[in-house]
């Protein structure tokens, strides 16, 4: 991201989040406080609908009572209660009429034993046992309760109440209601408030049901009175209802969106206007900074005559000055650096030639001993010896000046040609004496030609066979050198592996072994390995390691084979 982008982006956040953060804290206290205002305004409306009920049991009761009283006055039916049968049919329609002129949607007359002797919702009802109805009814909390009816038309719930009255000795029990259905309309006087009834049978939504996204704000219980089976009279046990009252918030709905769309344009707004004035702030920043950082660009080590210079007094002018005086101070550092690279330089070179001829004089050292203990010994033989040894003290000497042509070169050239790899390891290990190590060679016979240069490959046994005898640290042990064949890209190549029977490499050991100067021998140059590693990197080969605490060492170098030759 450019410093211009940035700039635009930070004075995006900076004058969006806070609008937004405002606009979102102000439409949630405006929707708490006209939710709260709707929650007060139901709480009173749900009081109001529990004082209706209050008021349409009071109603009811008194509705039966007044029916109570005129029943008593009635001589046709108290002798028809009383069992004549002369007035038998009128006391069937008497319940009917009763109902219709006291505004009841149910009523029934019931016998001391239950018997309904005439209902004015259902005629049909007549002789129907139905005992446990005014027992539930007069059990039930304040007198009221829904009670599950049917008429012809069908079924149908009501608010009803029980009376009674006797004639002579009889007792007759009088039930009777209201409609569910039409009262819940009453009762809902607001047009986004909705009354419903849940009951275990189900539920009765309200007549008028308010439109918009609704929550339930109140209920009220109310004891329901089971039948038992669909109306026909046999229950009589009181369960659980209850009103549900519900208010639209469609017009909290209506108000969150007006605030939504004006706070909408009033972010894209404030956006527009900030876009318009970090841009043109952003390119009064960026360009100076853009050709101060073209400068900067064109400043190499080579290159070093680079002027800053600028007349501005702000800031960016601070910046100029400071980069022209850093890039002072380069061109001084880039001299005395080039000094210490230099001698460093020959600081490595130095030790890699004693490293090398340390190596190299290694076999001439081990004949000169050779023949002082043959002289003191065995005199007459020294010659004999001499000639056998002759061929080492040529080797090394040859091996010396190849060291020194290559030296003189600084740089020198691989000379990558078909090389027998047993070839060289044979003549190696028979110019390197290992004392109480034995050295043990493992050459496979089908190993091809490797391309590669003879000397390096030389140098490069010679270090692993050292530092192999090394890491025996003087005590009894083995190493072992072998070679066997590989599969390669464009032709078979070799695998050379180098492994002793040392204490082997730690982890940490092992991550800095191919470090120069690294070592943990006294007396050690720390560049064995990494001499060794740039070499077989030389030859396009590639080295490993496999080592393990008390289990020794096994370098392994795969070197590739010579293209153009026989397999």
């Amino acid at each position: 991201m450019t410093f211009r982008s940035r700039i635009l982006v930070s004075a995006l956040a900076i004058a969006v989040i806070p609008l937004v953060a405002f606009g979102l804290g102000v439409r949630r206290a405006v929707a708490d406080r006209v939710t709260a205002e709707y929650r007060e305004r139901v709480a009173a409306l749900v009081a109001q609908i529990r004082r209706d009920l209050d008021a349409e049991s009071a109603a009811i009761g008194m509705r039966l009572a007044a029916l109570a009283a005129a029943a008593r006055e009635d001589n046709r039916f108290r002798l028809a209660a009383q069992g004549v049968a002369a007035e038998r049919p009128w006391l069937l329609d008497y319940a009917g009429q009763a109902m219709s002129l006291a505004g009841l949607a149910m009523l029934q007359f019931q016998d001391d034993s239950g018997r309904i002797v005439s209902s004015g919702h259902f005629r049909n009802e007549f002789d129907r046992l139905e005992p446990g109805l005014p027992r539930a009814l007069a059990a039930a909390p304040g007198g009221l309760a829904i009670v599950p009816a049917r008429s012809a038309a069908g079924p149908f719930l009501a608010f009803a109440r029980v009376d009674s009255l006797r004639i002579g000795r009889r007792a007759i029990t009088i039930v009777g209601g209201t409609a569910v259905g039409p009262l819940l309309a009453r009762l809902a006087r607001d047009g986004a408030l909705t009354v419903s009834l849940e009951h275990p049978g189900g539920a009765v939504p309200a007549g008028d049901t308010a439109q918009g996204t609704v929550e339930i704000v109140g209920a009220l219980e109310m004891p329901y009175i089971d039948d038992g089976g669909g109306g026909t009279g046999d229950g009589g046990r009181v369960m659980p209802a209850r009103l549900v009252v519900r208010h639209s918030l469609a017009s909290l709905a209506a108000l969150r969106r007006a605030v939504d769309a004006w706070f909408a344009i009033a972010v894209m707004a404030s956006a527009a206007v900030t876009l318009l004035l970090a841009g043109w702030l952003s390119t009064r920043l960026s360009r100076p900074l853009a050709a101060l950082a073209r400068k900067t660009a064109e400043i190499d080590v080579d290159r070093l005559d680079v002027t800053f210079e600028s007349e501005r007094d702000d800031e960016i002018g601070a910046l100029a000055r400071l980069l022209g005086g850093m890039t002072e101070r380069l061109r001084a550092g880039a001299a005395r650096l080039r000094e210490v690279e230099r001698r460093a330089a020959l600081g490595d070179l130095a030790r890699q030639v004693n490293h090398d001829i340390k190596n190299a004089l290694a076999p001439i050292r081990n004949v000169v001993r050779h023949l002082a203990d043959v002289a003191r010994a065995r005199p007459g033989e020294l010659a004999a010896v001499f000639g056998e040894r002759q061929g080492t003290v040529d080797s090394s000497i040859a091996y010396l000046e190849s060291l020194a042509s290559n030296y003189a070169r600084l740089s020198p050239r691989l000379e990558r040609r078909p090389c027998d790899v047993n070839a060289v390891v044979r003549d190696t290990l028979r110019n390197l004496a290992a004392g109480k190590v034995e050295v043990t060679a493992r050459l496979a016979e089908s190993v091809p030609a490797a391309c590669t240069d003879p000397l390096v490959l030389r140098r490069v046994v010679e270090n692993l066979v050292g530092n192999a005898i090394d890491a025996l640290d003087g005590k009894p042990g083995a190493v072992t050198v072998s070679t066997e064949r590989t599969d390669g890209d464009d032709a078979p190549g070799v695998r050379l592996t180098v492994a002793d029977t040392g204490r082997g490499m730690s982890k940490t050991e092992l991550d800095r072994a191919f470090d120069d100067f690294y070592t943990t021998k006294p007396g050690g140059t720390g560049l064995g390995l990494t001499i060794v590693r740039r070499l077989v990197l030389d030859s396009n080969g590639r080295l490993r390691v496999e080592t393990a605490p008390g289990a020794g060492s096994g370098f392994i170098v795969e070197l590739p084979g010579d293209p153009g030759g026989a397999a």
